[in-house]
C-alpha cells in the first residue's frame, strides 16, 4: 500500500501541473510580464501566507498540525522585505487582495482555527511548493529583473535556514507519513490538497485576467 505523503502528491498531482502550467505563470516567467505582474502577485502571497502563519502559534501545540509547524520554514518576513523593496515603505496601505486571493485565504484560516488536520492540507501545498518549484521561480526573476541573487525583491524564496532541502522534504513527508489520522480524515486531507490547488489556480487565473497580454 502507498505510504500517505506518496498518496498525497500522486493524488494532487493533477491540480499541481494545472497550477503551474497556469497561463499566467507562463507569461510572468516567460518574461513577458512586467516587474508590477510578479509584485501583484507577490503581494496576493503575502495575503496567503498572513493566513498561514498567524494561526502557527496556536497550532504548535496540537497533536495532529503540531509537528509540522516549523520556524524555519515561515515566509511573511520576507515577504514583507520583499514587497518593500518591490512596492517601497508604504506598501501595505496600497496592499489589495484579488477575490480569489481572499477566498483563498479565508479557506487557509478556516482550517487553522477549525480543522487542524485540514490546515496540513494547506501548509504541505504552499511550503513543499516553495521548496521546489519556487527555486525555478526565483531564479527567473533574478535574470528577468535583475534583483541581486538570493537578495530584496526574492527573499521569499530563499530559506536560510534549511541547508539541505532535500534532506527537508525527505524530513516532512516522513511527518505525513505518520500524521495522527485514521483513513477517512487521511481521504479528507487529500481532498483538502486538491482544494488547496484549485483555490491556488484560481488566483492564478484572476492575475492572468489582470495582466491579460491580448488586451
Amino acid at each position: 500500500m502507498d505510504s500517505f505523503s506518496t498518496l498525497i502528491r500522486t493524488a494532487s498531482h493533477e491540480q499541481h501541473v494545472e497550477a503551474e502550467t497556469s497561463t499566467f505563470m507562463s507569461d510572468l516567467l516567460g518574461g513577458r510580464l512586467g516587474v508590477e505582474a510578479y509584485a501583484r502577485y507577490t503581494e496576493q502571497l503575502w495575503f496567503v501566507y498572513e493566513a498561514l502563519e498567524a494561526g502557527a502559534e496556536r497550532l504548535a501545540s496540537d497533536p495532529v498540525a503540531g509537528p509540522f509547524i516549523r520556524p524555519e520554514l515561515f515566509r511573511l518576513p520576507a515577504l514583507e522585505r520583499d514587497l518593500a523593496h518591490l512596492r517601497g515603505a508604504g506598501w501595505r496601505s496600497g496592499a489589495s487582495a484579488l477575490p480569489a486571493t481572499a477566498a483563498y485565504a479565508a479557506r487557509v484560516r478556516e482550517c487553522a482555527e477549525r480543522w487542524p488536520a485540514g490546515y496540513i492540507a494547506h501548509h504541505y501545498t504552499r511550503y513543499l511548493g516553495d521548496l521546489s518549484g519556487g527555486q525555478i521561480i526565483r531564479d527567473k526573476a533574478e535574470r528577468t529583473w535583475g534583483f541581486e541573487r538570493k537578495g530584496d525583491g526574492v527573499r521569499f524564496y530563499v530559506f536560510e535556514e534549511i541547508g539541505n532541502p532535500a534532506a527537508f522534504k525527505r524530513g516532512y513527508r516522513e511527518l505525513l507519513d505518520g500524521v495522527h489520522a485514521d483513513d477517512l480524515e487521511k481521504q479528507r486531507i487529500v481532498s483538502e490538497c486538491k482544494r488547496a490547488f484549485a483555490l491556488n489556480t484560481d488566483v492564478f487565473r484572476a492575475l492572468g485576467e489582470e495582466f491579460s497580454l491580448s488586451a
